[in-house]
């Protein structure tokens, strides 16, 4: 089926069958897997309730993904993401994960270039630069928003008690984040710059 510049409805009934509206057909988990490589937009609703569902079924696609061992989530990352949800950092995650993965998109097709230049042991050279400089900048970004070892309850040290209950961060706290993320970029485009 063609692009279009609508998504695709995808509708889950009881049976956890998914129909695709746009081909009249009932596809697989594996099937939306291969529509979002194919960067084939959908939206995938609860038959019944009419409810958007697209995250939980984005969330079974990964899981599926990963039991097959296609393994992109390190346990850490997995056990810091865990970690977040209910803290005062939650809200600034999920925009925060979104940039990454942007500026990850962005090297990636950096690094294709380099190996269309360089079909030799150079091009394994650089994509092991490469899986390198991610990974330290992944590392980096990550001790910036744990700056202090979690105490039992999973709030930092310097978390008060107002804002573990509240889960809400003091503005500053924000405004001083946006900015360390603005001098983060900064940083990994001066990195992606270097030959």
């Amino acid at each position: 089926m063609a692009k279009t510049s609508e998504p695709t409805i995808i509708k889950k009934y009881a049976n956890r069958r998914l129909y695709n509206t746009g081909t009249s057909t009932y596809v697989t988990l594996e099937d939306l897997a291969v529509m979002v490589k194919g960067e084939e937009d959908f939206i995938v609703f609860d038959a019944k309730s009419g409810d958007d569902i697209t995250r939980s079924v984005l969330t079974q696609i990964i899981f599926e993904q990963e039991g097959k061992g296609q393994n992109l989530l390190p346990v850490t990352f997995l056990r810091q993401l865990i970690r977040f949800y209910g803290d005062s950092m939650q809200g600034l995650v999920p925009s925060f994960l979104e940039y990454s993965m942007t500026s990850l998109t962005k090297e990636q097709e950096k690094l294709r270039g380099q190996m269309s230049e360089a079909f030799g042991a150079t091009a394994f050279d650089a994509i092991e630069d490469q899986v390198k400089r991610n990974t330290e900048m992944f590392e980096r970004a990550m001790k910036m928003f744990m700056p202090f070892p979690t105490g039992e309850g999973g709030t930092s040290a310097g978390a008060t008690a107002g804002e573990a209950k509240s889960g809400k961060a003091d503005p500053s706290d924000l405004d001083d984040m946006k900015r360390q993320l603005e001098e983060m970029q900064k940083k990994i485009n001066q990195l992606s710059d270097k030959p």
